[in-house]
């Protein structure tokens, strides 16, 4: 692989692992595990982050103890970073290929966004960031600075999050995110129907958590706060975007596309119950 390829590569991972802590984890000879109920695969499961010296049968082993004494399948994150052996030997083992997702990448100065009518900002806002942003057709994306429990709860109905467990550990993971945020929101009636989180790190913002109510789709909300969390971004400081889509959401995709964002590379997880 390209040198200057790879770096990009792991430069993204990095900065996207930054993003979205897990309930819980612990590091094992360069590997991260991961810990969060099965909320996400991203959160719950292992990602290779530095060198290695114990043989892989024995770390796989070590791992696939730690996930049944949590209760959930062992799963481990595939990347153009790892030498393709390691996949084939999970497959060996009974792995499944899952969630395949797609890592997208733009240029803030040449994103095709939404172009807002007014920002309207809070007296005495000192932050920054406008309290909302107005659109055509009295569409108003809310802005806020802070990940709030009224956000998190509304996010969690979005997404149908019913598990008990994840309801009482999600919020932390999201108060734990130790960068810069952005927190936008679609209200209809006080209801919350729309929801998007920009997380800053260096030059990149990091696109996340966009979810419609299925009741409001096709009303353009997800392109408001898609242009909204880029607008307000480039404001902060950020020259580029970032954003992971599952493979086959081909509405996102399509959305992101128009946006002005590009593939950049794919991973997967290779998942087993234990």
């Amino acid at each position: 692989m390209d040198a200057q390829l790879q770096s990009e590569y792991k430069y993204l991972e990095e900065i996207s692992l930054n993003a979205w802590p897990s309930h819980k984890s612990e590091l094992y000879d360069g590997w991260l595990i991961r810990y969060s109920h099965n909320y996400t695969y991203r959160t719950n499961s292992v990602e290779q982050v530095g060198a290695s010296s114990i043989p892989i049968p024995q770390k796989v082993a070590f791992c696939e103890n730690a996930y049944r004494h949590h209760g959930t399948p062992a799963s481990f994150k595939i990347n153009p970073l790892l030498d393709p052996s390691f996949e084939q030997y999970l497959a060996e083992r009974g792995y499944e290929k899952q969630h395949v997702t797609d890592v997208m990448t733009a240029e803030l100065g040449s994103v095709k966004l939404m172009s807002p009518a007014v920002e309207e900002f809070e007296f005495g806002n000192h932050l920054g960031l406008p309290s909302s942003v107005r659109y055509s057709d009295d569409l108003v994306v809310l802005v806020r600075p802070l990940i709030t429990d009224e956000w998190i709860a509304g996010v969690l109905h979005l997404n149908g999050t019913c598990d008990p467990i994840q309801r009482r550990i999600v919020p932390a993971m999201y108060k734990a995110i130790p960068k810069k945020t952005i927190v936008c929101s679609v209200e209809v009636d006080g209801r919350m129907v729309a929801s998007g989180l920009g997380i800053c790190d260096r030059e990149f913002i990091g696109v996340y958590a966009i979810y419609v109510s299925p009741a409001c789709r096709r009303r353009h909300y997800a392109r408001a706060i898609c242009s909204t969390l880029l607008l307000e971004g480039s404001h902060q400081g950020a020259s580029r975007a970032y954003l992971q889509v599952v493979s086959g959401n081909r509405p996102a995709h399509d959305l992101y596309e128009d946006l002005g964002f590009k593939d950049f590379y794919t991973y997967w997880f290779r998942s087993k119950e234990v």
